[in-house]
């Protein structure tokens, strides 16, 4: 049972980081997903912000930001999952590092999305994301436990 909770929260953030990559992806306007956070952020709409002349391509450089972010979003979620097989996630020195890396990533996430965006829903997201990876890190620990 302890192996499922290891997994399972592992797999579900996967998913989710690459449904929000696609989403990005295939978005027509990817900046839209997040607009109250970022008008925020910018102190003005996007109304605003396209109707000077000088920000005439805006649109289009923002788009193919969220493009790359969308890519890496799905190509870390594709990472994920492809480490989160059951034969991989028997040892011990793998389940270490990925939850390193995969801790570092949703604290350093989220201390960013406090100072820059605050009112994003994506922060919900987030935290969803850090209590499964806190189920997994548990399991984790309670697998060493029991190993020895």
């Amino acid at each position: 049972m302890t192996k499922y909770f290891l997994r399972i929260p592992l797999l579900l953030i996967s998913v989710s980081l690459i449904i929000s990559g696609v989403r990005w992806m295939i978005s027509d306007e990817p900046w839209i997903l997040d607009q109250l956070a970022n008008e925020e952020r910018l102190n003005m709409t996007f109304d605003e912000l396209f109707s000077s002349e000088k920000n005439k391509t805006l649109s289009g450089y923002l788009t193919q930001i969220y493009r790359f972010l969308g890519l890496y979003v799905v190509g870390i979620g594709t990472f994920l999952i492809a480490f989160s097989s059951e034969k991989i996630l028997k040892l011990p020195y793998v389940r270490i590092r990925i939850f390193y890396v995969l801790g570092t990533l949703l604290i350093v996430n989220l201390i960013l999305a406090y100072n820059w965006i605050p009112s994003s829903h994506f922060i919900y997201l987030m935290w969803a994301a850090f209590i499964l990876f806190l189920i997994s890190l548990y399991s984790h620990i309670k697998m060493i436990y029991y190993e020895k």
